[in-house]
């Protein structure tokens, strides 16, 4: 493909599986310099060492998203790694715990609230000064069609995906006029391992996303990486506060 996004530096949350892995992956082939970033060291230097293997640029940071310093820390490395920060991709996330809202454990709704959203808050923080110094960027939250539509159980995770889509909005707002783009992709059911545990946990759940779903499936992580790596690049450059949804026709049934 064009390399559509050759020169740029991209920092990723999440990076180590599922949707971060694959946008990481994406949008190395499309030229970018990767920084990849998650709690789980191993895997995220697996990614890392893929990339360049592939002869792309890429290097690991460990950053738990859910404190701001590590966020600063993770830009820093990018900076010093490959010049600039061009473009993220905030996908890291904790799903639902199943429950009615009565019955979620308080403890529980406070992590889904700081791994989803907080995190979000913190991202941009940090993510932010580093794109002006740079002249633009382009910064791609992951939210997610439990945003926009809820399903019971998912309480804590439809609020704070809500809550994604909120501030990513008012964020576009506050940068347009400065060069930086902020947009959300709501990805539909994805088979990513953070998928693959709700299914096991919950009997039944993959059959019933696959029969209430138009095309009949779920989609695969570079279906929403695809999204994600345009939304990233210059194509897209009149595009900011955007809900781009990746769902196989879900919600418009």
């Amino acid at each position: 493909m064009a390399q559509n996004l050759a020169g740029r530096s991209i920092l990723i949350t999440g990076g180590a599986s599922g949707i971060g892995r694959a946008v990481a992956l994406r949008s190395a082939e499309a030229g970018a310099a990767i920084t990849v970033t998650d709690v789980n060291v191993e895997a995220g230097t697996r990614v890392a060492d893929e990339i360049v293997r592939n002869g792309g640029q890429a290097q690991f940071v460990r950053l738990d998203v859910s404190d701001e310093a590590q966020h600063h820390a993770a830009v820093a490395a990018a900076v010093k790694a490959f010049g600039k920060l061009d473009g993220s991709c905030n996908a890291a996330g904790k799903p639902f715990q199943g429950k009615p809202m009565h019955e979620i454990d308080p403890d529980f709704w406070e992590s889904v609230y700081a791994l989803n959203l907080r995190s979000v808050f913190f991202a941009t923080r940090a993510q932010v000064p580093a794109m002006l110094e740079a002249g633009k960027g382009s910064i791609v939250n992951i939210a997610s069609t439990a945003g926009i539509a809820a399903f019971p159980g998912g309480a804590d995770y439809c609020t704070a995906k809500g809550g994604v889509l909120s501030a990513t909005r008012a964020a576009a707002l506050d940068y347009a006029k400065l060069g930086i783009r902020v947009n959300s992709v709501l990805p539909g059911a994805t088979r990513t391992p953070m998928m693959q545990g709700q299914m096991d946990a919950f009997n039944g759940l993959e059959d019933m996303m696959m029969a209430a779903n138009p095309m009949g499936r779920l989609a695969e992580p570079d279906e929403i990486a695809y999204a994600i790596r345009w939304l990233l690049s210059d194509e897209a450059s009149f595009v900011t506060g955007t809900m781009m949804i990746v769902d196989g026709g879900l919600t418009a049934a």
